[in-house]
């Protein structure tokens, strides 16, 4: 009988050992695996204007100098409220801050402060002519970009043309490499848009300026971003 109970259990042991080795060999690699990627690409008006008005201000006391920016920043907020609409031309605060003024000894001995205000949305119009009427700010930048609407349209559109030419490329591949067809095995979905940078800062205060007199709206003219979506991963031709 204990002989019995020895073989048993010598042969449990035996079991644990044959399975503990199996689960620590390596996994056979995959074998007619392909990886490979497609793109798909679309281009759209850009429909956004991101219009920034700013202010710097400096002084020899700090809350003097606060004070300044926030009179001119409260002038500016007047204005604008006044023309805002719900994705039209909306209105936010920017940066507002003060940093100290060196002199050359290390001392300090002044300040200087920035605040900004931002006019956004799909009413160009509307927003060149209310930054038009602001005289307590100026122009410092402006961008041009893609509504959410607008992104999410040809996003899938690209999206679609993306898939499309994977499915077409796998295929193909498959065909040349002696394969009947292929299944999918991982996938990954990245898209990016391409569009001009912002406007440099002269050429939005010069514009500006040439407008300042007769409050006039800014010109103002988008271009076209592209947006384009990467389909990649590996396929099992089979």
């Amino acid at each position: 009988m204990r002989n019995a109970i020895k073989y048993v259990a010598a042969s449990a042991l035996l079991a644990s050992a044959a399975a503990t080795f199996a689960q620590s060999q390596p996994s056979e690699a995959p074998h007619n695996v392909l990886q490979l990627s497609a793109s798909g690409s679309m281009q759209a008006r850009q429909d956004l204007l991101v219009l920034t008005l700013s202010t710097t201000k400096e002084g020899e006391d700090a809350a003097q100098v606060q004070a300044q920016l926030q009179q001119a920043l409260d002038e500016a907020l007047t204005q604008a409220r006044s023309s805002a609409s719900p994705r039209q031309m909306e209105v936010r605060t920017g940066d507002f801050g003060l940093q100290p003024r060196y002199a050359k000894d290390g001392r300090i001995n002044g300040w200087q402060g920035r605040a900004q205000l931002v006019l956004s949305g799909r009413d160009f119009a509307r927003i060149t002519g209310t930054a038009g009427k602001i005289r307590s700010l100026t122009i410092s930048q402006m961008a041009f970009d893609l509504s959410r609407e607008a992104r999410q349209q040809v996003e899938t559109q690209a999206q679609t043309e993306a898939i499309e030419a994977f499915k077409a490329r796998a295929s193909e591949l498959a065909r040349g490499f002696g394969f009947s067809g292929y299944t999918l095995r991982e996938v990954s979905v990245n898209s990016q848009e391409m569009s001009p940078g912002p406007r440099p800062r002269m050429m939005a205060m010069q514009a500006k300026g040439a407008a300042f007199d007769s409050a006039a709206p800014v010109p103002v003219e988008a271009g076209e971003a592209q947006v384009v979506v990467t389909v990649s991963g590996s396929v099992q031709l089979r």
